[in-house]
């Protein structure tokens, strides 16, 4: 059976842009600015001119940020009931005119007006629905949280409606305003919602819609009124926000490239699992972050597989994306395809078997037919660079841990899918992949209430559900930070006195290094020398150096049982630790007054060993979520541990501080590389007989001592470090941190030059730090499939 052409009309479309005269200002303050310097927005299926845009400038941004800062008190105010009314006739009004959006989109972006109708715009208005619950609901579920502030929004030009609703939405219902820029190419839906917030009642100023190429990008990432900036799109693009953003305070949310595994397993539903492969990396084109762009089948069934795979490709249609019948539309622009095509030429040259069906290719516009390569070697351009397009690069395995290899072996973590008929098989593949989304027998499905986004050089922060939430907030306890790191009150005598007595300390020697959970020399057989408050000396501590650090790095990955260990199991350790440290609260004190002279320092053990109780309270309760999407099944929100953590730590409260930080990151199963307190290092040291007598393994912990500063810069550049934490109170050494983890878009914690009261749990414990020592990962189980 032939299906015959069937058109989408663009007419109601085309008289929007003749209503507009088919060009279009800045939209700032509820306010549409007279059209400025232009660029043409292109329809990509054949080439004909839309629309001419403005380009933004700095000034530009200068305005759209200042009516965002003076909208802000007013839209905070108004109150959850009050954003969540106009939220929901945002979303009422896109469901009216969710045609018009839809056929909008599809000419603008050249995706199928398939998936615009049936796939994107629901979702838009759904995130809107669901966020307006959450404005509603945000005094309650979040009364210890305000707005951020002033958020800069960046997306890219695959889903520039949807990407639009993802940013907008959570925004809008934490209270922020927002200074949101579409991409170049695809700017057309945003002006058309700039309309729908007018008519939707959206304050003046809550909304500002600035246009233009990376110039206006860049103009918002260094703008100082932002307060969070939120961007969607290529890795190399993330890495230079992050290192532009260092130091700057703002808040950042990277949702990056990826090259997702396909996973497929001789019981799996031959059919259905090639049905899931069609949508995974032939929607939109393949221009899609999370595409599943490369297939891991099987070897026993990898044959059988890609000859129905080969022959489903057969009957892709491809075409007018406007024609209800078309499976695959046109690129967004040609030098997208000219990138892909060179890519699939370079597998040619490598000697791959390259796969793609006859199709008419139109004779204008940007058009790539779907394609697949087998015989890739792992390290293929192919099979490690995101191509963003309608390619497929095919692989074999044997077994499920070769299986779980492949699919780790980038540098990317965004999504996976895994197809069996063996659930126990499917939740075991699932924890042990490296993504924030893994699909089980069902490929890219989305919603509202599930976190979206990546691991590794995918990026970090989540997009939808509360996790989304939390992205666009700020806990109240960051606003009662003191200015300064707080000194502690001074003691000189009780400290000499406290040492007279013979509290142990008084011998010299030299603390060695803690890795792997032994003592270790320094690499460089170097030591300092760590004086007293009165200048006396006390002891020499380990210089550590960069091959400490190395040394200590495989002994945390080595000990990757923990983060299999049980909560439970982690809660008694955690316990056990607290108790051993009890039992020498005298010794610890004496140490903790002749570093520092604080007078108080009983009270800083007692509270050390009560934070250990704390996080190991928290060790079994910290959970994840199961939502309940449209989806017929759930998904299960897991939290999960960062992985290796490099820690520094504070110098005032030096053995609290580093209870603070290091317990947390351990109770939820990360392993540790702390950097002790640099001018008084003695108490971190002090516990490594603690720990070896507390059950807790080897390489759990590894401390090493000396320079903040040098410690600190190989820390954020060790590749395989997952997270930097730094909280010692140096504003030029946190921001050289954020810097520098942009090498490998590692996740950083910094203090900046504030200080931070280590004995409130509100600053120094809760979910606000634990959300720092997890990631989210949202698997998607349907039922009956």
């Amino acid at each position: 059976m032939e299906y015959g052409p069937a058109p989408e009309s663009t007419k109601e479309a085309q008289a929007w842009l003749d209503q507009h005269g088919r060009s279009f200002g800045l939209f700032i303050n509820n306010e549409w600015s007279a059209a400025g310097e232009l660029f043409a927005s292109i329809n990509p299926a054949d080439a004909s001119k839309l629309a001419d845009l403005t380009q933004a400038t700095a000034g530009d941004v200068d305005r759209a940020v200042a009516a965002a800062r003076a909208a802000q008190p007013g839209w905070q105010a108004l109150g959850g009931h009050g954003r969540a009314k106009i939220m929901y006739a945002l979303a009422r009004l896109m469901q009216k005119h969710a045609r018009l959006f839809a056929v909008l989109e599809t000419l603008d972006n050249g995706k199928t007006i398939r998936e615009t109708r049936d796939v994107d715009l629901p979702l838009v208005a759904r995130h809107f629905y669901h966020h307006a619950g959450w404005a509603q609901l945000q005094a309650e579920e979040f009364a210890d949280y305000r707005a951020v502030g002033v958020v800069g929004q960046i997306v890219p030009w695959n889903f520039p409606l949807l990407m639009l609703a993802w940013k907008i939405a959570p925004a809008m219902a934490a209270g922020n305003t927002i200074v949101f820029k579409p991409a170049e190419f695809t700017s057309l839906t945003a002006m058309l919602f700039a309309e729908i917030c007018v008519q939707a009642g959206v304050p003046a100023g809550v909304v500002n819609i600035v246009t233009g190429d990376g110039r206006v990008g860049e103009a918002i990432v260094t703008h100082p009124g932002i307060d969070k900036l939120a961007f969607t799109g290529s890795t190399e693009v993330g890495r230079l926000i992050r290192q532009a953003s260092a130091g700057s305070g703002k808040k950042l949310s990277l949702e990056l490239g990826g090259k997702s595994p396909f996973i497929v397993f001789d019981d799996a539903d031959l059919d259905a699992a090639v049905e899931g492969l069609v949508d995974s990396i032939w929607f939109n084109q393949g221009q899609v972050c999370c595409a599943g762009s490369r297939l891991l089948v099987q070897e026993s069934v990898q044959e059988k597989f890609l000859a129905k795979l080969r022959a489903r490709m057969d009957k892709l249609t491809l075409g007018s994306p406007l024609d209800k019948s078309m499976d695959i539309g046109a690129l967004v622009d040609p030098i997208q395809q000219q990138r892909i095509a060179g890519l699939v030429d370079s597998a040619r040259a490598e000697g791959c078997t390259v796969y793609q069906p006859a199709c008419e290719i139109p004779a204008n516009g940007a058009w790539y037919p779907p394609t697949l390569i087998t015989g890739a070697s792992t390290s293929a351009a192919v099979a490690q660079a995101e191509i963003f397009g309608p390619v497929l690069v095919a692989m074999s395995f044997r077994t499920p841990p070769e299986a779980v290899q492949l699919a780790n072996n980038t540098v990317y973590g965004l999504a996976a899918c895994v197809w069996t008929e063996n659930i126990s098989l499917a939740l075991d593949m699932a924890p042990q992949i490296k993504a924030g989304v893994v699909w089980i027998n069902t490929a890219n499905q989305f919603d509202a209430a599930c976190g979206f986004g990546g691991y590794r050089e995918s990026g970090y922060g989540r997009e939808g559900g509360r996790e989304g939430m939390y992205e666009y907030m700020t806990a109240l306890a960051e606003d009662a930070r003191p200015a300064a790191p707080v000194q502690p009150e001074q003691g000189k005598a009780k400290a000499k006195a406290t040492l007279a007595t013979g509290g142990g300390f008084a011998i010299d020697r030299t603390a060695k290094l803690y890795i792997g959970g032994k003592q270790a020399r320094p690499d460089g057989a170097y030591s300092r020398a760590i004086n007293g408050v009165d200048g006396s000396f006390i002891a020499e501590v380990g210089e550590g150096n960069r091959k400490d650090i190395r040394n200590a790095v495989e002994a945390a990955h080595k000990a990757g049982g923990w983060s299999k260990a049980t909560a439970h199991n982690r809660a008694q350790v955690l316990y056990y630790i607290a108790e051993n440290l009890a039992a020498r609260a005298d010794e610890f004190a004496a140490r903790i007054a002749a570093m520092t002279g604080d007078r108080n320092a009983e009270k800083e053990v007692q509270a050390s060993i009560e934070r250990l109780f704390y996080y190991a309270a928290w060790a079994d309760k910290y959970d994840g979520l199961a939502h309940q999407p449209p989806m017929h099944g759930i998904t299960v929100a897991l939290n999960e541990p960062i992985g290796v953590i490099g820690i520094v730590c504070p110098n005032e409260a030096p053995l609290l501080g580093f209870i603070s930080l290091v317990a947390p990151a351990i109770a939820v199963g990360n392993r540790v590389v702390v950097v002790p307190s640099e001018a008084h290092p003695l108490s971190a040291t002090d516990l490594y007989q603690v720990f070896d007598t507390s059950d807790l393994p080897g390489g759990v912990v590894n401390i090493i001592t000396g320079s903040a500063d040098e410690l600190a810069r190989t820390l954020a550049t060790h590749s395989d470090i997952d997270a930097v934490w730094r909280h010692d109170g140096s504003a030029a050494g946190c921001a050289e941190v954020e810097r520098l983890s942009a090498s490998s878009l590692k996740r950083t914690w910094v203090g900046g030059a504030k200080g931070r009261d280590w004995y409130s749990t509100a600053q120094a414990g809760g979910r606000a730090v634990l959300a720092h020592a997890t990631q989210v990962k949202n698997i998607w189980i349907p039922y009956g499939v």
